[in-house]
């Protein structure tokens, strides 16, 4: 506590100087409060306006998928290398230690499998534990065209009121089905609706063409989701072309922990998110590292 008997005055109030209020760097959230401002912040690196985020939510209505069966070995390395963990309450829970300080984007929609309809979805998770766990943001899925559009939607509304009442973001995650035509006028109308509804950010797909124009028309940040496994390459290819074409970062899982060198491959992501690397140069990053945790693995 500061000593009553010793205060002086204020005399360097510098007023020639105005006062500094510079306005917040992502598109779409200048008139947000602070503590969700914060939490953006964390999740988007200020320097690039881009995240690199490592997704590993895919148990929950996958299983144990192939790199996942054991997030403790095989994510927990990652972590260092990502800027935002995208996990649900379960994995984080039981497999990453306290001790990692990444903020996490919580996966909070469940209800179903892949044996089953995937837009029958609800909230699985309320606003108090994901507060609890100290979540930077919450996720859930939003199927356009889809059998369960309308209860998909009213999820996300859900997620976007309670968060907004304490300060936490909602990823709105543009989910398509097999029979969805992954164009731009589907992902200009299902990215549009995820902003009008609150959303504070989405997640969708990069495809050619039309994936500027989808950005332009969405009023908030769109990163990209991996999708599928691809050769490492073209990978940084796709993560590249959406940098490139607006897109704030990517939200990448099976292209980074399915990958030959998923710690080579993480950081070769960020190269291109965060550096602007060149697809040439990111791919020759992502030998030379996978080359020298080869070398340091046959020398232990």
């Amino acid at each position: 506590m500061a000593d009553k008997d010793d205060i002086k005055a204020g005399k360097n109030f510098a007023p020639d100087v105005p006062a500094k209020n510079d306005p917040f760097f992502l598109k779409g959230a200048g008139a947000l409060d602070w503590g969700m401002q914060n939490r953006l912040a964390r999740i988007f690196n200020p320097a690039s306006g881009r995240t690199v985020m490592l997704a590993f939510d895919h148990g929950y209505f996958q299983g144990p998928t192939t790199g996942l069966e054991r997030i403790d070995l095989n994510i927990r390395p990652l972590a260092p290398y990502a800027d935002v963990l995208m996990c649900t309450r379960g994995a984080l829970r039981t497999s990453i230690p306290a001790e990692v300080t990444k903020p996490v984007a919580l996966r909070c929609s469940a209800g179903q499998s892949i044996l089953t309809e995937l837009s029958n979805e609800m909230i699985a998770v309320d606003i108090e534990d994901a507060i609890r766990l100290g979540a930077c943001a919450m996720a859930a899925q939003v199927y356009i065209g889809a059998e369960y559009e309308h209860k998909s939607i009213a999820n996300v509304t859900k997620l976007i009121d309670t968060g907004t009442r304490y300060g936490v973001p909602t990823l709105a995650v543009t989910g398509v089905g097999a029979d969805m035509q992954r164009d731009e006028r589907y992902f200009s109308l299902a990215t549009r609706i995820c902003a009008e509804i609150g959303a504070h950010y989405v997640k969708s797909y990069y495809f050619e063409p039309g994936f500027e124009n989808v950005v332009a028309g969405c009023p908030v940040p769109i990163v990209i989701a991996g999708g599928k496994k691809l050769p490492e390459r073209d990978a940084l290819e796709m993560a590249y072309k959406a940098c490139d074409q607006g897109a704030a970062g990517v939200d990448m899982g099976r292209n980074i922990f399915q990958s030959d060198s998923p710690i080579a491959m993480i950081q070769a992501v960020n190269a291109v998110v965060h550096e602007n690397a060149t697809v040439d140069n990111a791919f020759t990053l992502y030998e030379d590292l996978k080359a020298d945790l080869l070398r340091q693995r046959a020398a232990e």
